[in-house]
């Protein structure tokens, strides 16, 4: 446990979680594929419980376990990467059901010393939600791993594009947004992405009951690099 963190038993943070659900975010859950059981805690009140318990690994364990909705999801936000295993992780990620607790599961693992050995392992999955945390892990290597050479993201951008349309539904979005991640990596890749991008055009997605969409792969590479161009340039000195 971390310094300073405040120690909660298991019991004492599932009846705080319980305290703090409602029927609403339930319902928004529900309408984004989360399933019982669930309380229903909103994201800004479980990272006010992540920075009172700050990382615990044992607590995190314990509160998978419970296959509660908004327990697992606090339980990705504290637990450890650096005492998880690979074995650990391969477990939860057999329990996947929906999109939230697969973007927390990515969230930890891409923190972990061996998150491009589950990306390339989980993208051969074909089971939706581990190939769908797969090449969410590819885009966070794209994002973060300054180590990574070019060809890397180039044999998946090919791979990307021979079966993005193929793939099962939540697999394709998550193709489509590391499709973007790859060309906002850097100048060399960003043609390459682009280019793919076009090649593939519209990428279908069902997002069931919700407002989501899926971004248009070209244009989201475009405005992300106008963005960042921008942001670079020194402001203009003001006027005396």
């Amino acid at each position: 446990m971390s310094k300073n963190a405040i120690k909660m038993s298991e019991s004492a943070v599932m009846h705080e979680l319980e305290m703090l659900g409602s029927e609403q975010t339930r319902k928004t859950y529900r309408r984004h594929g989360a399933t019982e059981p669930l309380f229903g805690v909103s994201f800004a009140n479980l990272e006010k419980l992540k920075k009172k318990l700050k990382v615990d690994q044992d607590l995190a364990q314990k509160l998978w376990a419970t296959g509660n909705q908004d327990a697992r999801i606090l339980a990705m936000m504290i637990a450890d990467p650096q005492l998880c295993t690979a074995e650990l992780v391969e477990g939860w990620a057999q329990d996947l059901a929906n999109y939230m607790l697969t973007d927390a599961l990515v969230g930890l693992v891409g923190r972990t010393p061996f998150a491009q050995t589950k990306a390339e392992a989980w993208i051969n999955s074909e089971e939706e939600w581990i190939g769908s945390a797969g090449w969410q892990l590819v885009g966070h290597l794209a994002l973060h791993q300054e180590n990574l050479p070019d060809a890397y993201f180039i044999d998946h951008l090919a791979r990307l594009e021979r079966e993005i349309h193929s793939r099962k539904n939540r697999v394709r979005y998550a193709m489509n947004n590391t499709l973007i991640t790859i060309g906002v990596r850097n100048a060399t890749l960003e043609p390459q992405a682009t280019a793919a991008a076009q090649r593939i055009g519209k990428v279908e997605v069902d997002h069931g009951e919700t407002n989501c969409k899926t971004p248009d792969a070209v244009a989201y590479i475009q405005k992300t690099l106008a963005y960042r161009q921008k942001k670079a340039q020194p402001k203009a000195e003001a006027v005396h």
